[in-house]
C-alpha cells in the first residue's frame, strides 16, 4: 500500500508562482511512474504533468513553459513548479503513481495511488 500526500497549495495572484509537493510513504518501490492531475468544479479529472519511471516528461499543452515537474533523487518526492499562473488554473491538483506497465499519458485511468489533493485557488 503506499500513501500520496499533496502540499503547498494556496490562493495566489495571476502571475504568481506555487510549488506543490507530493509525499510518498508506505510501500514504495522505485520504478514507478508519477503524474500531477487537477479538477476544477464542474470538470473531469485532467492531467497537467507526468515524470515517468525513466525520468521522460509529458505535459499538457495549456501547463507547458509554465509548470515544471520533478522528483527528489529517493524519488518519494514529486514536485510541480507552477510559474505565470493563470486563473484558469484554479483547480484541486492531485498526485497519482503507476507501479503498473508503464504509462505515458495524461488520461486518469490505470493510475494506481492517488493524494488527496491541495488546493489552488488564482485570482484574476
Amino acid at each position: 500500500e503506499v500513501q500520496l500526500t499533496e502540499s503547498g497549495g494556496g490562493s495566489v495572484p495571476a502571475g504568481g508562482s506555487l510549488r506543490l509537493s507530493c509525499a510518498a510513504s508506505g510501500d514504495i518501490r522505485r520504478s514507478a511512474d508519477m503524474a500531477w492531475f487537477r479538477q476544477a468544479p464542474g470538470n473531469g479529472r485532467a492531467g497537467v504533468a507526468e515524470i515517468s519511471r525513466a525520468g521522460i516528461t509529458l505535459y499538457a499543452d495549456s501547463v507547458k513553459s509554465r509548470f515544471t515537474i520533478s522528483q527528489d533523487n529517493s524519488k518519494t518526492y514529486l514536485y510541480l513548479q507552477m510559474d505565470s499562473l493563470t486563473h484558469e488554473d484554479t483547480a484541486m491538483y492531485y498526485c497519482a503513481e503507476n507501479f503498473g506497465p508503464p504509462l505515458y499519458t495524461l488520461r486518469p485511468n490505470n493510475w494506481d495511488y492517488w493524494g488527496q489533493g491541495t488546493q489552488v485557488t488564482v485570482s484574476s
